[in-house]
């Protein structure tokens, strides 16, 4: 089976307030469950914000570390989830439910969410 990177895109800019994610997280916690379940799930997790970031770079034979995000962006990777599936399809069905958790009451447009294959290992 190909495994598929489920990559939950963000806003920059504060989080909705604690108590506007409680059901999101609820759901969230049941659609992984349901992953487990099924055999989809292989690991997910959220992240800290950008400004959390050290990013490590080669130039010049020397190693130099910078804090913050990489790139300056109007949204970020704020969370993920590696799903097992023998098709693309399959994927896709996991990231429509995921989608459809991550829209807040009152905003019809929810969160982006990407889905990439893992390159297979020659």
């Amino acid at each position: 089976m190909k495994q598929y990177l489920l990559s939950i895109y963000q806003p920059d800019g504060p989080p909705p307030l604690p108590g506007a994610l409680t059901t999101v997280i609820e759901e969230i916690a049941r659609l992984i469950e349901e992953m487990k379940k099924s055999g989809a799930w292989v690991f997910n997790g959220g992240l800290h914000p950008p400004s959390t970031a050290t990013v490590v770079r080669a130039r010049g034979g020397e190693t130099l570390m910078t804090d913050g995000p990489f790139a300056e962006s109007k949204e970020h990777i704020g969370g993920f989830v590696i799903v097992q599936a023998r098709e693309l399809d399959a994927a896709l069905e996991w990231a429509r439910k995921l989608a459809r958790i991550l829209t807040l009451p009152g905003n019809d447009t929810g969160l982006a969410v990407e889905v990439r294959p893992f390159q297979s290992e020659a």
